[in-house]
């Protein structure tokens, strides 16, 4: 398999990944261990509530966004990880039996000036449901080596 480096990663439109099923037992399971707030636990409470209907844990939306990435392209990424996220915004409420897929987008690529054998990528990736609607966006860098470091450290 190809290992990824930050020379493989142009502005513009990098790729779609998945789709993932999510299931209402998936969203009770993580809003009990990590989120247990009524609208992702409770079908009535969740009714009452502005999401109106069950919905899942907007950090349960993200945890699944990163699944799909690594699966997507990360675990064969020449990746020394991230600083951080830029940005999470929730747009829309995850719900049982959606269906998932990742529209991922490079926003900016440029040499690192303190560390030059790395670059830092500028991703945003966009989960949506079957139907298009856009569900969370994130915005998030991640330092990927170069070619002439990568071969380097190859076996």
């Amino acid at each position: 398999m190809t290992t990824l480096t930050f020379e493989d990663f142009a502005p513009g439109r990098f790729g779609s990944f998945g789709p993932r099923h999510v299931t209402r037992e998936e969203i009770l399971a993580f809003a009990a261990e990590f989120d247990p707030q009524p609208m992702h636990l409770d079908e009535a409470a969740a009714s009452r509530s502005m999401l109106k209907g069950l919905s899942g844990s907007g950090w349960h939306l993200c945890s699944l966004m990163m699944r799909m990435l690594c699966d997507g392209f990360v675990g064969r990424t020449a990746s020394l990880g991230s600083p951080g996220v830029n940005e999470v915004r929730w747009l829309a409420p995850l719900r049982p039996d959606d269906e998932l897929t990742l529209d991922v987008d490079v926003m900016e690529a440029r040499v690192s000036r303190s560390r030059p054998d790395t670059g830092i990528v500028t991703f945003r990736s966009t989960a949506r449901n079957a139907a298009g609607q856009a569900l969370c966006e994130m915005i998030s860098p991640m330092i990927i080596s170069r070619q002439a470091r990568a071969a380097t450290e190859m076996p």
